[in-house]
């Protein structure tokens, strides 16, 4: 359980499930956790292996990727989505797409991008701030094979 994010995950996540609880059981560092944090472990292992192989690759690049970032990009990164995450669905899946595009553009291009008339035509100051500000972060891209979350 300990070493880089994700590193027990991508060892054991072909393994079935009964084997992969029973690998959790035997970990030292699982055991010394209290009953409430192994619950919480074990539920968050059934939901990974319940991914697909993508969804599982992309969910570890992020563990990965969240692991470097420093103390200060993490607090922007909780405080970027928490705004995303309140926003009504639609809303949240077009700025979701709009910042994976923009990632990928050097900064001259994203910034003129965001500040298009296309853009300001399409999202709000707000979230035209929100995608500046998420596509600044070092995240990986959501198909790719380097990438977070906590």
């Amino acid at each position: 359980m300990r070493g880089h994010a994700g590193d027990w995950l991508r060892h054991y996540k072909d393994m079935p499930p009964a084997e992969q609880e029973r690998e959790l059981q035997n970990d030292p560092a699982f055991r010394n956790l209290p009953p409430q944090r192994q619950q919480q472990l074990r539920e968050r292992l059934q939901h990974f292996s319940s991914l697909p192989p993508q969804q599982q690759l992309r969910m570890l690049n992020r563990m990965e990727t969240w692991e470097h970032l420093t103390p200060d990009q993490k607090q922007q990164a909780r405080q970027i989505f928490g705004q995303m995450r309140q926003l009504p669905p639609e809303r949240k899946r077009m700025v979701s797409t709009a910042v994976r595009d923009l990632a990928s553009m050097p900064p001259d291009q994203r910034e003129k991008v965001i500040n298009s008339d296309r853009f300001k035509g399409m999202f709000s100051d707000q979230e035209r701030d929100m995608m500046r500000e998420a596509a600044r972060l070092p995240l990986a891209p959501d198909g790719g094979e380097n990438g977070p979350q906590e």
